[in-house]
């Protein structure tokens, strides 16, 4: 049990962070570094991220050995990825440290803060970097804490001096459930995270208490088709609704024009139209469409948002085109659940309607492979050629039988293959590539620059 000790962010001068190199966790060290906090800690393995956080004053090591830990710390911060058995995290926790989950310190930092919390088990980290793009093209200063290195600010952390902070509400381990936001978003609720709460019914409650945190002056944006009910009857903020073509909120008029898509969209505000957004998908056209929603909340009007739109560069692997040619193209998106992955072929598909697409997906934790196995094959079955490789366990210990290859046998698909990751480059030249995707929440990364290097050296 940690000691909740009440902790004065003001007063914090040494913070200390057991996996630092996580996402979400590296941005608050950003926060905590640049307010002037001595910043440190303990990762499993260097990274890029890691290797850019030394370059900017972090120190880190790799080795789980608590004579590493330094002296003084009066905060500590971890991820629930850590196994319990972590000798750092135990010697912390039997000391006199304050020690807090991520999610814990983000709710810190959110309460002096007016804040607008982005939930959903698919496209938090989207859906708030577009936000916090349009709110600073329109003149708001937010800061922001991403799960992915948006493109516009190329970072995960943005810092601001307005006092409006965007963060992910994550539902991982009910996370969110720190946060009391001024407007909240609950972008959608499939079935994920099934190790915590056992069935769609609890993880649906968790979204309905995150939601009645918000506070009651302010303003809850559902996708239309999200239903709580019923409510538990405590005072809550507006609730409104937001779709493609439908919901108070929603954008219409969708076409694809030179490659780009281009709505319209309606609110009680008004209209704007011809709206060109870079990011293919439709899901990614919702997800504009509730971040225009709270941009017109926040005041921004169609001369700051339209503009702000067309030039969203993106989010490093969500979507995230690595490498064109003449003949190729190689796209890398974080897609590790059903949804996600019919959303990523849905787009390359609807971008690319007359090439083979070839994908490669890496399944992330035994469990969510083993919860969502059928789900997996049907929508890889959308590819025209399939990789499977290893399944990455993360912090979990194997499941018996429960493999790549469970996939593989409940598809219904003339080409697919299951490998090791370490013989993807030298199976590539026999696929004859139109269209690659890479797939994957694990260490599938580590992929990409490789095979870009190899693409352009065949198809340069």
């Amino acid at each position: 049990m940690e000691k909740q000790k009440t902790v004065n962010l003001q007063e914090v001068q040494r913070a200390y962070f057991i996996g630092i190199g996580g996402i979400g966790m590296s941005a608050i060290a950003r926060y905590l570094h640049r307010r002037g906090i001595s910043v440190s800690g303990y990762d499993k393995t260097e990274t890029v991220l890691t290797k850019k956080l030394v370059e900017e004053g972090i120190a880190i090591h790799y080795d789980d050995d608590p004579a590493q830990i330094p002296a003084g710390v009066d905060l500590v911060v971890y991820t629930p990825a850590i196994p319990a058995d972590h000798r750092e995290l135990a010697h912390l926790r039997q000391g006199a440290h304050p020690v807090y989950k991520r999610a814990a310190v983000l709710g810190l930092i959110s309460q002096s803060r007016q804040t607008i919390a982005i939930a959903g088990t698919h496209g938090k980290t989207t859906t708030s970097a577009i936000l916090s793009h349009l709110l600073h093209r329109g003149g708001i200063d937010c800061t922001a804490f991403l799960g992915g290195i948006a493109q516009n600010f190329a970072s995960n952390y943005v810092a601001g001096a307005a006092n409006w902070v965007v963060v992910e509400a994550d539902e991982y381990d009910r996370s969110f459930l720190h946060l009391y936001p001024d407007i909240a978003v609950v972008l959608s609720t499939d079935a994920d995270h099934l190790d915590i709460y056992g069935e769609r019914a609890a993880l649906l409650e968790s979204f309905r208490d995150f939601a009645e945190q918000t506070h009651a002056e302010g303003r809850i944006f559902l996708k239309r088709g999200i239903d709580f009910a019923p409510w538990t009857g405590k005072p809550r903020a507006v609730v409104v609704d937001y779709g493609l073509a439908e919901g108070t909120y929603r954008s219409e008029n969708l076409r694809v024009v030179e490659g780009q898509f281009v709505f319209d969209y309606a609110s009680p505000h008004g209209t704007i139209k011809d709206i060109v957004f870079p990011l293919p998908g439709r899901h990614n056209v919702e997800n504009a469409t509730v971040a225009i929603a709270v941009a017109e909340q926040l005041g921004l009007g169609a001369a700051a948002i339209k503009p702000a739109l067309a030039s969203f560069k993106g989010i490093k692997r969500r979507f995230e085109t690595i490498f064109r040619g003449a003949s190729v193209v190689y796209i890398d998106d974080y897609a590790h659940h059903p949804t996600e992955l019919a959303a990523a072929i849905g787009a390359a598909r609807e971008l690319y309607p007359e090439r083979k697409l070839t994908g490669i997906f890496q399944p992330h934790l035994y469990s969510r492979t083993r919860d969502f196995v059928e789900g997996f094959a049907r929508a890889l079955e959308a590819l025209d050629e399939v990789i499977l490789l290893d399944i990455y366990p993360a912090r979990e210990l194997p499941l018996p039988g429960v493999t790549s290859a469970s996939i593989a046998e409940r598809m219904q698909h003339p080409r697919v293959e299951v490998m090791a990751k370490e013989g993807v480059l030298s199976a590539l030249p026999d696929y004859r590539l139109e269209v690659l995707l890479t797939l994957g929440a694990g260490d599938i990364d580590t992929l990409v620059l490789p095979i870009k290097k190899q693409l352009e050296d065949e198809y340069h």
